[in-house]
C-alpha cells in the first residue's frame, strides 16, 4: 500500500510540473526521473531573468533626473559660515553658525536667510570643491527672512540659479533641495509640495524681538528633509530652478520632522532686488487684523454662523488707528458674537478683491501687497458691506514700528 501511495503522488506531482511547463512528460520520463530532480528543474524553470534595458532605464528615469539636477547645481549652493554671540537655529559650534546659500549672479551675489546672518561678526562663504572666501553683508529684510551678503571672486567661480515661478507651484509638485544639513556640504534630499500659502512669523518674532505681528505670506510647505544647515538653501523644481527658500521646520525636538517651509521665489524676485539696491525693505501698510484662517476663522468658515453675504474674502476684525485702512474709511467688527467656543468681532467690513484680483484669504492680501505694491502706492479695494458692495480706493503707507489697535466696537 505505502508503494502505490508513493507511485501515485509520484505521478501527480509529475502531472502538475508538466501542466505547468505546457506540454505533458512522455511516460519515460516519468518512470526514469527521480523526484529530487523533478523539484529541482520546477525551480529552474521558474527562475525569474532579469528585465530589459528598457524597463530598467525606464525605472530609473527619475534617478537620472536629480543627479543631472545635482550635478548642475550643487557648484551653485555654498555653505555659510557665521561668528555669532548668540545661539542660532541652525548649527553652532565654538560661536560658529552654518548654513547655506545660492549664488544669484556673476557679480557674487548669495541669497541666504536673514536669521543666519543676525548678528554677524564675520561671514565666510564654502563653495563646492572647497574654495573659501570672506564676504560682506549687503543687506537683510527680517519680515522675508531674506539676506543677500556678497563675495569678490572671480565670475568663473559663480554659477548662478535661475529664480522660478513660484505661483504655478502646485500641491504634489517635486520639492528638491540642496544644502548643507549638520554641517555636511552638498547634500540633496527630495520630496513633495504638502502646502501652500502657509504664514510665518517674521525672523524677527521668531528672534523674539518687539514686531507688530507681520507675517511672511504664501510660504511653501514642503516633506523635503529640511535640517538645521539647509537655511537659506534652494528648494527646486523639477527643471531646477529656485521655487523657494528654506527656511524653518516645525518641530518639538529641534530635527526635521516632517514639515518644512520655504520662502516661495515670488517674494525673492520682490525682496532680493531692493536688498542689492538699497540694503533694506520697505513694505506698504494698509492696517487691518483679521482672525487666523488656519484656525478655523476664515470668512468661509464663518459665513454660516455670522450669516455673512459671501464665503471668500477677508472680515475685516479691527481697523488700526490712523491708518490707511482708517483714513479710507474701513470699518471693523462693531459687536461680539460666540462662535465655537471663541469671541468673534463680527459686523466689519469684507474685502474681496485687491485691484481687481479676487481673494480668498488674509494671506492672499498681504501677498498682493509683499509682491505688488510699495509704501505711497494707491489700491482699489472691493468691500462688501452689509447688502453694499462698493470699491474703496487707499492710499498706502510704510509698515509702523508701532501699532495702535481698537478693541472690538471702538
Amino acid at each position: 500500500m505505502k508503494t502505490s501511495r508513493y507511485a501515485i503522488l509520484l505521478v501527480v506531482l509529475v502531472s502538475l510540473l508538466a501542466a505547468c511547463q505546457g506540454a505533458p512528460l512522455p511516460p519515460a520520463a516519468v518512470a526514469s526521473t527521480p523526484v529530487s530532480g523533478l523539484v529541482n528543474t520546477a525551480f529552474q524553470a521558474q527562475s525569474p531573468t532579469p528585465v530589459s534595458a528598457e524597463v530598467i532605464h525606464e525605472a530609473d528615469a527619475e534617478y537620472l533626473l536629480l543627479t543631472n539636477i545635482y550635478e548642475r547645481l550643487a557648484p551653485s549652493v555654498v555653505n555659510i559660515e557665521v561668528s555669532v554671540e548668540t545661539p542660532h537655529p541652525d548649527i553652532v559650534e565654538f560661536g560658529i553658525s552654518r548654513a547655506s546659500g545660492f549664488v544669484l549672479d556673476t557679480e557674487g551675489h548669495i541669497v541666504t536667510n536673514a536669521h543666519v546672518v543676525d548678528g554677524a561678526q564675520a561671514i565666510s562663504v564654502t563653495f563646492n570643491d572647497g574654495y573659501v572666501t570672506t564676504a560682506e553683508l549687503i543687506g537683510a529684510d527680517v519680515f522675508s527672512d531674506l539676506a543677500v551678503v556678497k563675495v569678490n571672486v572671480s565670475p568663473e567661480r559663480l554659477h548662478p540659479i535661475v529664480i522660478g515661478d513660484s505661483d504655478s507651484v502646485q500641491v504634489g509638485a517635486r520639492a528638491i533641495a540642496i544644502g548643507n544639513p549638520f554641517g555636511l556640504a552638498s547634500s540633496m534630499t527630495v520630496g513633495i509640495v504638502s502646502g501652500l500659502g502657509r504664514q510665518l512669523p517674521s525672523a524677527e518674532l521668531i528672534n523674539n524681538d518687539i514686531t507688530p505681528g507681520f507675517q511672511n505670506p504664501s510660504i511653501i510647505q514642503v516633506d523635503t528633509d529640511i535640517n538645521p544647515g539647509n537655511s537659506g538653501g534652494p528648494l527646486l523644481n523639477s527643471q531646477g530652478e529656485v521655487i523657494g527658500v528654506n527656511t524653518a521646520i516645525r518641530t518639538e525636538s529641534g530635527i526635521f520632522e516632517g514639515v518644512g517651509f520655504a520662502v516661495p521665489a515670488a517674494t525673492v524676485r520682490r525682496v532680493v532686488p531692493e536688498l542689492i539696491a538699497k540694503g533694506q525693505v520697505e513694505y506698504a501698510w494698509l492696517g487691518i487684523t483679521v482672525l487666523p484662517v488656519d484656525e478655523g476663522y476664515g470668512v468661509a468658515a464663518l459665513a454660516e454662523p455670522l450669516g455673512l453675504p459671501v464665503e471668500a474674502g477677508v472680515l475685516i476684525n479691527n481697523v488700526s488707528n490712523d491708518s490707511p485702512a482708517s483714513k479710507g474709511g474701513l470699518q471693523g467688527g462693531s459687536h461680539l458674537e460666540t462662535v465655537r467656543g471663541r469671541a468673534v468681532c463680527a459686523g466689519g467690513d469684507i474685502i474681496v478683491a485687491i485691484n481687481g484680483e479676487f481673494i480668498a484669504t488674509m494671506d492672499e492680501l498681504v501677498s498682493y501687497l509683499v509682491v505688488n505694491t510699495a509704501p505711497g502706492d494707491t489700491v482699489t479695494l472691493l468691500v462688501v458691506r452689509g447688502n453694499e458692495t462698493f470699491e474703496v480706493p487707499i492710499t498706502l503707507e510704510s509698515r509702523p514700528t508701532e501699532i495702535d489697535v481698537p478693541l472690538c466696537g471702538e
